[in-house]
């Protein structure tokens, strides 16, 4: 595409080192990280919005940091633009044989699947256990899926959701229990494992579990919101309110949207 060489021109010319932009030229790998990792962010939350004009945007953003990141690599020769797509075709056609083999799937959930272990087959020589390759600063409730993800793709998984509600009904009694002994280390333990038991009824509900708690964080502060703009148009002071009061503008706000 025109655009995308254009992209690489203009790149290139902002690392020129006689005519270069002086903050381009000062970047690296490394510290352009916290930029890149904040465009990120800025995309998902364009997408869980649905606000196609900032995603738009957004990913040009992280397009930007895509062709940078490959232009200091080539300067330092590390590796090259054909080097970065060459290996994401090849990791493509070699990990959908359903599509560019003879290999069958019946849905989702087996190509999910297949496409771990030929993953695990991939890397093992690196990583030592299937669960290797996660980010460790990854946010909780990801890491959380992906680490069951790759456990599932050897069959350790429940092959339907009654089992992991089961288990959720389990992990609430024993969190209960915990509270009970008015035990601090033990109440986070199982609200561990609560946590991460809802996590896994996502995933087997092919629901984005940090997504989910997006939407939901994102619809209480609005709704909260709502309950500042009663007070604050009335001239009272929400501080001085009862939960009883709150609680009642609360139902008025969720009835409205409604």
């Amino acid at each position: 595409m025109n655009e995308f060489d254009q992209l690489i021109d203009i790149v290139g010319s902002l690392r020129d080192p006689e005519n270069g932009c002086p903050w381009d030229l000062k970047q690296t790998l490394r510290s352009l990280v916290p930029n890149f990792i904040e465009e990120v962010y800025e995309a998902v939350e364009a997408i869980e919005l649905d606000d196609s004009h900032a995603l738009c945007e957004e990913l040009g953003d992280i397009m930007l940091h895509i062709v940078m990141q490959v232009r200091i690599a080539e300067e330092n020769n590390d590796f090259t633009m054909a080097d970065v797509l060459n290996g994401i075709n090849h990791k493509l056609i070699h990990r959908h044989p359903h599509i560019f083999g003879d290999e069958t799937l019946k849905d989702a959930d087996e190509v999910k699947l297949n496409w771990e272990k030929i993953k695990h087959k991939e890397k093992k020589l690196h990583r030592k256990s299937i669960l290797d390759g996660i980010p460790k600063t990854m946010p909780g409730l990801i890491k959380a899926q992906r680490t069951q993800e790759k456990a599932a793709s050897t069959g350790f998984d429940w092959q339907d959701i009654h089992p992991v509600l089961d288990k959720l009904e389990e992990e609430k009694n024993e969190l209960l229990e915990a509270l009970d002994q008015d035990n601090p280390d033990h109440i986070r333990e199982e609200i561990g494992d609560l946590l991460f038991t809802i996590v896994n009824l996502a995933r087997k509900l092919h629901i984005d579990a940090e997504g989910a708690l997006n939407d939901t964080t994102r619809k209480f502060e609005r709704r909260f919101k709502s309950i500042e703009d009663h007070y604050s148009k009335n001239g009272q002071n929400i501080y001085e309110s009862t939960l009883e009061q709150l609680d009642e503008i609360w139902d008025l706000v969720k009835k409205h949207e409604s």
